[in-house]
């Protein structure tokens, strides 16, 4: 089995996540990658990365419930981080996936939970990212984001460049001026519906990354590839697109430097903080997004 359908296999056994999430090394390791277990803990790490002119999205790391009580919990838990968020002075700004909020029990209530905290948000100047999960969620995430966005304003969505379906997708978004974070994508998907090779997702990310920097509103470009960054670069930079039209987006604790460099030359940067005791599945799904992030992370711990 391919190293890539191996990581995320692993991501989906209970048995091994048990294990892995109580082991003292496995969360010392996923310390470098996760704020830290509490609310309290991630706001440190959003005042810290402010005071570097970094800004956050908060994740409170969770998904699939398997109670519509678990996702009421869930939805209230996101409430407090906005309310705690604006009360440190942050931006209020969250990241979420459906699928924490009930969407596969009642796309209902979920809808209805998810529309609570966008009303929130919206009220406070925030904003909502409604993350995107495997393709078996594109129609009713983009659907739900779609209506709140029309109703309330103050979210967004993510787009993944490796589905085959995402030009269609962005050319649907685009009209409605909702925000889209522009990633590779994480999930193990067939060939039908996704790019396999390398060079097909990173042509269709370069590709959806300029129709969103020309055409789109406020586009989130969220990538650590270097090469890929310094052709979007020259991109805007040809085609007259201001630093502030647009921001580049990535992970907590992957490549600080690059992070910095960012910063010092004027881009607007923002980090994806996730927090909480459920790191497993995210921690396991970065590795696999590339299978050169095994040994990028050992590069990470030993020379930054």
């Amino acid at each position: 089995m391919p190293l890539r359908q191996t990581l995320l296999y692993m991501s989906r056994q209970p048995a091994l996540r048990r294990m892995v999430e109580t082991s003292f090394a496995s969360r010392a390791l996923a310390h470098r990658f996760v704020a830290g277990a509490t609310l309290k803990e991630a706001l440190t790490v959003c005042r810290r990365i402010r005071g570097e002119g970094i800004s956050a999205t908060l994740d409170y790391l969770g998904e699939n419930v398997t109670s519509l009580d678990q996702a009421t919990a869930c939805r209230d838990t996101y409430l407090r981080v906005l309310g705690a968020m604006r009360e440190a002075g942050l931006e209020p700004n969250v990241s979420l996936k459906l699928t924490q909020f009930g969407l596969d029990l009642s796309e209902a209530d979920c809808e209805a939970n998810v529309a609570a905290l966008v009303r929130t948000a919206a009220g406070m100047g925030g904003f909502v990212r409604i993350d995107m999960e495997s393709s078996a969620y594109t129609d009713r995430t983009l659907g739900i984001v779609s209506r709140l966005h029309a109703k309330y304003g103050a979210c967004g969505t993510v787009i993944q460049s490796y589905l085959r379906r995402s030009e269609r997708d962005i050319a649907a978004l685009i009209p409605q001026k909702l925000r889209v974070r522009l990633c590779k994508g994480a999930y193990l998907e067939p060939p039908e519906v996704a790019f396999e090779a390398k060079q097909e997702v990173d042509q269709s990310y370069f590709r959806l990354a300029c129709t969103l920097l020309q055409e789109a509103h406020y586009p989130a470009i969220a990538t650590h590839d270097e090469r890929m960054i310094q052709k979007v670069q020259q991109f805007a930079a040809e085609n007259r697109i201001a630093r502030d039209q647009f921001e580049f987006q990535m992970l907590y604790g992957i490549r600080r430097d690059l992070q910095s460099k960012l910063v010092a030359e004027g881009y607007r940067l923002r980090l994806y903080i996730p927090f909480g005791e459920a790191w497993y599945p995210y921690f396991m799904r970065r590795l696999a997004e590339r299978p050169a992030n095994l040994l990028f992370l050992i590069r990470n711990l030993l020379h930054d």
